[in-house]
């Protein structure tokens, strides 16, 4: 699976166990339709082994930890479990020990699915994957929400109390104990924060402020016209409740960054399968690939003109089916680095309208040759989501762009 995709479930009781190079220790939360937990005996972890439902099974070190979840013996009103690890060694981030859910059939072992988050750094707990109701039909969806704070930063986001040791202060005025702060998504260096299942729940308290979303992220779909697309923000192609399967254009383009030059950058875009697969890569060099399904429009040599400088057609109704990923990347053959444009942009265009769906702007610039502007990611119910990128590679083809690609699905 990749960030976001998700899959139905065929049987009622399903496990999800964690792997990493480490020990970790896996969790799970009953969340309500507002995402919290009802009390914190919905937090479901080895000092607390079992909830409505849900189960925790210690791997004892030897085998991964594990959260079952049987969706038939789920109360009414809890429409999420999700399924949070961090690593066993206090203060230890997820870099270099990329964790892999695993996701079963509870009764006879057999795997439904499997994620491995990608391009991890100083987040010290993740949401994996979460399972949940949609329609009266219980899915799995992979996730990979990274938290600098621990398993404190997780546990109050959904509104489980959590105490945290009080500094040392004057014999005559004792502290009282303190909440860790609301977990954000990771933008700076890990704040020390207690392990929640080590602490004693707190008196009642007003539930936490929500956590504040990264920029730019969230999802939304089409509903309201033409997206404007910041870098991480996803958008679903979905507009009066049905599914784009149709053609589009993506429509590269760029501007040089002094007058009278020309730059010389070449777009393309990478498709993959479900298990991040490379199964061919459409650029100047090869104008179609599969079946004709995905086709580009030739090479600009100067960047000048207005409009799109490159444009890749891409039927999505005759797609095949193990095409579930593509990436489009815009890469400087000649060497000449993204600090030398002016601007470059990426749009999505229905192709029988000529209508401009989604927009993203590259509003930053590095000195290298390669840069992942956009990707679709199909998911199981056949809608498309497009996601900005804006991320920066040291490739001058779209052949070294294979890998980073892959990566970032």
């Amino acid at each position: 699976m990749t960030p976001g995709s998700n899959i139905p479930l065929t049987v009622a009781r399903v496990a999800v166990d964690v792997a990493a190079p480490v020990r970790l220790d896996v969790s799970g939360l009953l969340l309500t339709a507002d995402g919290k937990v009802r009390s914190d005996d919905d937090f479901i972890f080895f000092n607390q082994p079992s909830g409505p439902g849900v189960t925790y099974q210690s791997g004892g070190g030897t085998t991964p930890d594990k959260i079952t979840v049987d969706t038939a013996a789920v109360p009414p009103g809890i429409e999420k479990i999700v399924v949070t690890a961090s690593p066993d060694a206090a203060g230890q981030s997820f870099q270099g020990i990329e964790p892999t859910a695993t996701i079963r059939n509870a009764d006879d072992g057999s795997v439904l699915a499997t994620f491995t988050p990608p391009q991890l750094g100083a987040e010290t707990a993740l949401v994996i994957v979460e399972i949940y109701l949609r329609n009266g039909a219980w899915k799995a969806r992979a996730v990979g929400q990274g938290y600098a704070n621990g398993l404190a930063g997780i546990a109050t986001d959904f509104g489980v109390s959590v105490e945290e040791p009080a500094p040392a202060a004057p014999a005559a005025a004792p502290a009282a104990p303190m909440a860790p702060p609301v977990g954000q998504p990771v933008q700076g260096p890990p704040p020390p924060a207690a392990d929640p299942r080590q602490a004693a729940p707190a008196a009642p308290a007003a539930p936490p402020a929500p956590a504040a979303p990264a920029p730019g992220a969230g999802k939304i779909n089409l509903d309201k016209g033409r997206v404007s697309l910041q870098k991480n923000q996803t958008v679903s192609l979905v507009k009066g409740g049905k599914p784009l399967l149709s053609q589009v254009k993506m429509g590269l383009g760029w501007e040089p960054a002094f007058r009278g030059k020309d730059i010389d950058l070449d777009a393309s875009v990478i498709a993959y399968g479900p298990q991040r697969n490379h199964i061919d890569s459409c650029y100047f060099g090869k104008l179609s690939i599969v079946n004709g399904a995905i086709k580009h429009s030739g090479d600009n040599l100067t960047g000048e003109g207005g409009g799109d400088d490159e444009v890749i057609v891409v039927d999505l109704g005759r797609l095949p089916q193990d095409v579930t990923g593509l990436v489009f990347t815009v890469n400087s053959f000649s060497g000449q680095k993204f600090t030398e444009v002016a601007k470059a942009y990426c749009r999505l265009i229905d192709a029988a309208s000529g209508e401009e769906l989604v927009r993203f702007d590259l509003t930053n610039a590095e000195a290298q040759t390669g840069v992942m502007m956009a990707k679709l990611i199909k998911q199981f119910t056949g809608e498309w989501e497009m996601t900005g990128m804006g991320q920066f590679v040291k490739s001058r083809t779209v052949r070294g762009m294979v890998k980073p690609a892959a990566q970032a699905l």
